[in-house]
């Protein structure tokens, strides 16, 4: 098992003006923090944000993983680990399998979840910021992030980072919920997450209402679509598409790190 890598906290960066953040505080001090608390019931939480359909959605997204025999995959914003370890059990023989969150509350839950004799019980799950990842550039075929990227402080660095740490024809996929556009559905959906989620996230959580209040505002704010889609080719990436979900509940987000991004020796240009 590799020792834990634990990167300083970069400086506080401002949640760029087109995510249309407003007040809502994303600087890593408080997100981690908040993370910390809830960890015990973060995939109670998840269940409650997906209706319980999370597993499907995350069974969908590794489905279109490219996986390659003896190259590693990376999981960014790993949380408790389920991202990681469903694309352990999918993998082919020979690849290891990363996953790295910088809050150490949901690392230890998701290193519990790993089962001895599975191939679960390889991953490596490491301490560190997914702005200043600790990994030399195009090490992974692909770099993943689920339900996590709309909790990154700055998301075009986040970005930037996993597609630097892919390498070169590999691919970054991101799951996360979206907001959806079937008449009704969208109506029901705002007020489930405004209203109904955050009470009984509260019960959940004992009493801790403001991260149960985020939760359902960072959804609402983070881009999605093709404006999501325009970022991820903003940081480098290429043929990016997006698949929903559930009627547009979630969407998968898929790019390709091109060969020019790499120079000789695999280093970025």
């Amino acid at each position: 098992m590799t020792a834990n890598v634990t990167e300083p906290a970069p400086p506080t960066v401002d949640t760029p003006p087109n995510e249309t953040a407003g007040e809502l505080d994303k600087s890593n001090a408080r997100v981690r923090e908040m993370f910390r608390q809830i960890a015990p019931r973060y995939d109670l939480m998840n269940q409650l944000l997906s209706l319980n359909i999370d597993k499907y959605w995350r069974s969908q997204a590794v489905k279109r993983l490219r996986l390659v025999p003896g190259v590693p995959a990376l999981d960014v914003c790993t949380g408790t680990g389920d991202l990681a370890i469903a694309i352990a059990d999918a993998a082919p023989q020979g690849v290891e399998v990363v996953g790295s969150d910088f809050c150490y509350a949901m690392l230890e839950i998701a290193r519990q979840k790993r089962v001895v004799g599975s191939p679960s019980e390889s991953i490596d799950f490491l301490e560190a910021d997914s702005q200043q990842l600790p990994f030399a550039s195009n090490r992974f075929q692909c770099v993943t992030v689920a339900f996590g990227l709309r909790n990154v402080a700055d998301t075009d660095r986040g970005l930037r980072e996993m597609t630097r740490v892919c390498r070169a024809g590999g691919q970054v996929m991101v799951l996360e919920f979206s907001k959806p556009t079937l008449p009704g559905l969208r109506q029901t959906y705002n007020f489930y997450f405004k209203h109904i989620l955050p009470r009984v996230g509260q019960w959940f959580a004992r009493n801790n209402k403001s991260a149960y209040s985020y939760l359902p505002d960072s959804v609402s704010r983070f881009p999605d679509g093709q404006a999501l889609a325009d970022r991820m080719g903003a940081a480098g990436l290429t043929d990016v598409k997006f698949t929903p979900l559930t009627f547009g509940v979630c969407t998968i987000y898929e790019g390709t790190k091109p060969v020019a991004n790499a120079g000789p020796g695999g280093d970025p240009q």
